[in-house]
């Protein structure tokens, strides 16, 4: 896994998890997954993507989702 395609900057997006630096976070992705978009549309919409970012988006909300106490 590459965890460097997920960034944090403090100043970008409220400090969000981004995907290589972009304006793009890791919930817009799984928010627009969830709405039934496809990865092939959701490229198709934003080009800048790459597919290995939606196994770094997975990847990622896996290992937040496991530290969350109920």
């Amino acid at each position: 896994m590459d965890h460097n395609r997920i960034t944090i900057e403090p100043g970008k997006r409220s400090g969000q998890p981004c995907i290589r630096g972009l304006r793009i976070t890791v919930w817009d992705v799984l928010t627009w997954l969830g709405t039934g978009m496809s990865e092939e549309q959701i490229i198709a919409d934003y080009p800048e993507l790459e597919k290995d970012d939606f196994r770094a988006v997975f990847d990622y909300a896996a290992r937040v989702g496991r530290r969350v106490a109920l």
